[in-house]
């Protein structure tokens, strides 16, 4: 199994939005792509703020039957639809890929 972990810190404001206008957005696209591809594990999509401590403003959590599932994820068209909006609203970007 192949985990594949993002974070992301957003701009306090992008695309004539404030950051948790566009921390929904983000939210409500990667979920979109939850079931894209066969051999997708677990999907989630978190949001930070409120009393937790965070460093990054949305997580994604996701785990892939294996590594060929991954690849097919990343060059779906919905997950490359998403990309240049998600790059347009962000200010800096996290990922760890390892397998289980």
């Amino acid at each position: 199994m192949i985990k594949h972990i993002v974070f992301w810190q957003l701009k306090d404001e992008a695309n004539g939005k404030t950051k948790q206008e566009n921390m929904q957005l983000v939210k409500e696209k990667l979920l979109s792509c939850a079931n894209v591809v066969p051999g997708i594990v677990a999907f989630e999509v978190g949001m930070g703020g409120g009393k937790l401590q965070c460093t990054y403003d949305v997580a994604l959590y996701s785990a892939f039957e294996n590594e060929a599932a991954l690849d097919a994820y990343q060059v779906h068209p919905d997950h490359q639809a998403i990309k240049a909006f998600i790059g347009s609203v962000v200010s800096a970007r996290q990922c760890m890929d390892y397998e289980v």
